[in-house]
């Protein structure tokens, strides 16, 4: 509870607001798309975004920030650390931990880094392909200062037309960076 009220806190005194969907009825288990990404910024961001609603949810990042002493705080907030090279068993691996626990929320961002990408990353379908979860898109809106949990994603298991049906969705959000912040849209 004190750890909710002090994210309340910390984001009222940054003038930010969080908006949950009413008409989202959040399950145990999901796995939350989070976009733009463009700053650090994010990360806390969203961390507080979530705390305060309550909610406890793991998040993945990126390998290179697992070191001492940060690598012990991010994995006890539940971080994933994600390895730069490709073809490991991370999603084979978070799959079968949603499949085996009664509780399983996981927050990403799809486009895998800070930098410019239109060629975001397809893991997070994958986990919920996998581990039969609900998607739920959430953004930060910087302009307006918000961080929305905004509505459930209806997949339809075509990994090619999902991707660019979650692109088009966030293809206009206000990114804190907008130059770095690309669909392909």
């Amino acid at each position: 509870m004190l750890i909710k009220k002090l994210a309340q806190t910390i984001l009222k005194l940054a003038k930010w607001d969080v908006v949950i969907n009413v008409n989202i009825p959040l399950p145990n288990k999901c796995v939350i798309s989070i976009a733009p990404h463009t700053s650090n910024w994010d990360f806390i961001l969203c961390q507080l975004a979530i705390k305060s609603v309550g909610i406890k949810s793991g998040f993945l990042m990126k390998e290179t920030w697992f070191f001492w002493p940060l690598g012990n705080l991010f994995r006890a907030m539940g971080g994933i650390a994600v390895p730069r090279k490709k073809g490991g068993r991370l999603t084979t691996s978070i799959i079968e931990a949603a499949q085996k626990n009664d509780k399983f929320v996981i927050a990403v961002t799809p486009e895998g880094t800070r930098s410019y990408n239109e060629h975001w990353r397809k893991g997070f379908l994958h986990i919920a392909y996998g581990a039969n979860l609900p998607i739920y898109l959430a953004y930060l809106d910087f302009k307006n200062k918000v961080v929305a949990l905004d509505r459930e994603f209806v997949y339809t298991g075509d990994i090619e037309e999902d991707i660019k049906a979650v692109k088009t969705y966030y293809k206009d959000i206000p990114a804190k960076y907008p130059e770095k912040f690309g669909t392909g849209l």
